[in-house]
């Protein structure tokens, strides 16, 4: 069994994110792996964004309550009838009730580096843009880390697999789309090459430049993404009675997904 669609599965917007996030960083390497030139290495490399719940949500316009999979909530009991025991009647009023702060936590993220092998030097970075990436003070970190790339002679690939949140900001208009990769070389900057992906569509092929003059190497996207689902086998752990995480879909991506699921 593999995905139920023919790109990417809205339902990993959910609660699988962070995982599958992972795992497609795994995939890509190691496909990379087998057809770079032998004087390139793709590496793993890992961050840590700190999170704060309560910043992302107030960062989502026009949403309400809507916390995204990298992290974990717990919902905690009330404590107010325990609180009445302990206190008594002879000593300082009990509490209303007790909540949960909530507290920044530090979310892994990983992205792929390839690298010159004799002198380590950093040629193309691959980002695959996560929940965190593109909220709040995540949002504000990515940018950072995106605009030391730009000012440096590094490819930056980037990978937008999420329908909700912002987009990297580019001097011109989006063409309409789900889902978005982008390129941008270091020896045709300002520009950026921009693939708009919607929904029904099968990931792309992309171009992963290397040094001048060696020719690009080609990532399979949707190769990629199926191994991943070859791998842990996503569709055994999604839940597909229900719509899909936000935001809605249009009425006819409703019912084009609903077809999906109905003929498999």
């Amino acid at each position: 069994m593999s995905s139920p669609f023919p790109g990417m599965d809205p339902y990993l917007e959910g609660d699988m994110w962070q995982e599958f996030h992972g795992t497609l960083a795994h995939s890509i390497r190691q496909q990379l792996l087998a057809i770079l030139p032998p004087r390139y290495v793709a590496l793993l490399s890992k961050r840590y964004v700190l999170y704060s719940p309560s910043v992302s949500l107030l960062d989502l316009p026009d949403e309400t309550r809507v916390i995204y999979p990298d992290v974990h909530v717990a919902e905690t009991p009330s404590r107010v009838a325990e609180a009445a025991v302990v206190y008594g009647t002879h000593t300082n009023t009990p509490p209303s009730t007790q909540l949960p702060s909530f507290m920044a936590e530090e979310v892994p993220l990983l992205s792929i580096e390839v690298q010159d092998v004799a002198s380590r030097r950093l040629v193309t970075a691959i980002e695959i843009l996560s929940p965190v990436n593109k909220v709040g003070l995540g949002w504000a970190e990515y940018e950072t880390k995106r605009r030391d790339l730009l000012m440096r002679p590094v490819h930056l690939l980037e990978l937008d697999l999420l329908r909700r949140g912002r987009r990297i900001t580019l001097d011109g208009k989006l063409p309409p789309a789900d889902y978005y990769a982008y390129l941008s070389r270091f020896t045709h900057r300002p520009y950026t090459d921009v693939w708009a992906i919607g929904l029904r569509d099968r990931l792309p092929v992309l171009p992963v430049p290397l040094l001048p003059p060696d020719e690009d190497v080609l990532l399979d996207l949707q190769r990629a993404a199926d191994a991943c689902y070859d791998l842990v086998h996503y569709e055994r752990l999604l839940d597909y009675t229900t719509a899909p995480p936000p935001p809605p879909l249009s009425e006819a991506d409703a019912l084009w997904l609903a077809e999906q699921l109905k003929a498999r």
